[in-house]
């Protein structure tokens, strides 16, 4: 969509905080000096076949960008496409699924729109606020914050090998749960600590958001494989060749942006290639809050941990070593 989005036009307003420039995870309108409007949108076809998980999956993934921008959704709007050989009774779990997360969010579900179409498709426009002193942004990061990443990644390929029925129970259940977590409990624990820079990892994998902060904030990125968390299975089924389409489509993008060092495999490449569904937070935080940091995350669902670290910019934008 970036690539598309930078041939129009560029729009400008002296209230428009966050546009498009920066490929951000959402838009920031400044509505007064107290207040600002963070507004997104995102849908996708079903990742799992229980109708009302992949509803709670998908507006989760939806409200995440409200939370990398440093605010609190407020509003949320369905956006639905439906074939019409399914039975009504799917869409309802579907719809149930996204309306309880956007409960749990504290947000108020208000309506939507559904189209027909030959595969379903659900997913979330929200609204959100935040103070415009408070917003967060990919392009932020500091030469010595560390890097923390706050759920584990190979959603893509643990749904490769669901869709293909070769996931074990344990690496399903795993990934259901990363997916179906809100955000919003890592963001609470970034609310107690000053941090620099915040996205969410989504399609593009981590090195594609890490690699947009890193363009963003003029920095290199320095990432230790061995420190990401990854969910179980998730190097086995790259092994096995369960690769989803879109990693191979990140690395051709990105690919000579990236140095990767002798002892990172082949496989771990194509993890940390990998697009998320719902992913976590890739947080930039100054080293001396790091530790009061990991504190507060230490109360979060999901696995968390220091990735890497931020340093001048170098030959490369992202090193992973």
């Amino acid at each position: 969509m970036a690539q598309v989005l930078c041939h129009l036009p560029k729009t400008f307003d002296e209230n428009l905080i966050v546009g498009l420039e920066t490929s951000d995870d959402a838009a920031v309108y400044r509505i007064n000096d107290d207040l600002a409007l963070i507004q997104t949108l995102d849908f996708f076809t079903p990742v799992v076949d229980d109708p009302y998980v992949f509803g709670q999956i998908a507006a989760t993934n939806s409200l995440s960008d409200v939370y990398a921008m440093g605010g609190e959704p407020k509003l949320a709007m369905n956006i639905v496409c439906f074939p019409n050989c399914l039975s009504t009774d799917i869409l309802t779990e579907i719809l149930k699924g996204g309306y309880d997360k956007v409960k749990e969010a504290g947000a108020l579900l208000v309506g939507g729109h559904t189209v027909e179409d030959d595969e379903p498709k659900y997913g979330l426009s929200v609204a959100g606020f935040v103070h415009p002193d408070q917003i967060l942004t990919n392009s932020n990061a500091k030469p010595g914050d560390l890097l923390i990443l706050t759920k584990p990644i190979g959603l893509g390929i643990i749904n490769t090998a669901i869709k293909g029925g070769l996931a074990d129970k344990d690496a399903y259940e795993e990934a259901v749960h990363i997916m179906s977590t809100l955000n919003k409990y890592a963001k609470e624990a970034i609310d107690k600590v000053k941090v620099n820079s915040v996205t969410d990892i989504t399609g593009f994998g981590l090195l594609g958001h890490s690699l947009e902060m890193a363009e963003g904030s003029s920095v290199t990125i320095k990432i230790n494989h061995e420190s990401v968390p990854i969910i179980s299975k998730a190097l086995e089924y790259a092994q096995m060749g369960l690769v989803p389409g879109g990693a191979y489509a990140n690395r051709g993008h990105i690919g000579d942006k990236v140095k990767f060092g002798p002892n990172v495999s082949r496989e771990m490449e194509d993890v940390l290639f990998d697009p998320q569904t719902s992913g976590g937070l890739l947080i930039s935080v100054p080293k001396d809050n790091a530790d009061l940091l990991l504190e507060e995350l230490s109360n979060t669902p999901t696995r968390h941990g220091v990735i890497g670290e931020v340093v001048e910019k170098e030959e490369y934008y992202l090193i992973v070593e």
